[in-house]
């Protein structure tokens, strides 16, 4: 269970708010030691927004000094872990973990609750090509909610079922966007453009300000 404190609370043996596989922590350090100061920061995990079927996350390095009451802050082994208080329940049970040729994966028990209603919380239409109805998802739903968080996402072409992507503002060059993208958008896109199967991040993320991270392909 998460622990929820204060920093000022918080020891090296209180757990990690969510499981972090060996496999996983191994990746995060070593991605955490090319960022300046990495020895001082945590793994922060927030849920960033809601698709149709999963959550959108949001993965990045933070000084635990920014933790506030309510946050839940923890350990796996050497890797302080801190989630937002509203965060929190949205990410009990869950883990993150590695493996490939995915890469981070983070499962999570919990989903969004279904849309009920119509109005303005109501699910957005998509109408069109396959091409027209992504792009419509990116500008209705998907970017909305990254932006909040200073990133957003843009289509660079579709292939067959494949849709290639590429991560601005706040993700390009962040050593954890592939998690970003592969397990909210991509399940967001597939659930709700059942013509795509795959979604593949093709960001030169070595121009960004964190050029840490490799993409999958291109």
């Amino acid at each position: 269970m998460p622990v929820e404190t204060t920093p000022s609370a918080t020891t090296p043996t209180a757990p990690a708010p969510l499981r972090v596989t060996a496999a996983a922590r191994q990746v995060v350090l070593e991605t955490r030691a090319a960022e300046p100061g990495g020895d001082e920061l945590a793994l922060r995990v927030e849920v960033v927004g809601e698709g149709a079927s999963d959550y959108l996350y949001e993965l990045t390095f933070a000084p635990l000094s920014e933790a506030v009451a309510g946050d839940a802050i923890g350990y796996s082994e050497a890797l302080p872990v801190l989630v937002p208080e509203p965060s929190v329940a949205k990410l009990r049970g869950a883990t993150l973990d590695h493996v490939e040729p995915t890469g981070l994966v983070l499962r999570n028990p919990n989903r969004p609750r279904p849309t009920i209603g119509a109005g303005s919380g109501a699910t957005l239409v998509l109408e069109g090509s396959v091409e027209e109805r992504l792009q419509q998802l990116l500008d209705g739903e998907i970017n909305p909610m990254l932006a909040m968080h200073g990133g957003f996402a843009a289509l660079d072409r579709i292939e067959g079922d494949t849709a290639f992507m590429t991560m601005g503002g706040g993700c390009q060059g962040c050593g954890l966007a592939q998690l970003t993208l592969t397990e909210g958008i991509k399940a967001t896109v597939e659930d709700r453009i059942p013509e795509i199967a795959n979604v593949v991040d093709i960001t030169d993320h070595a121009a960004g300000d964190n050029p840490f991270y490799q993409p999958d392909q291109k």
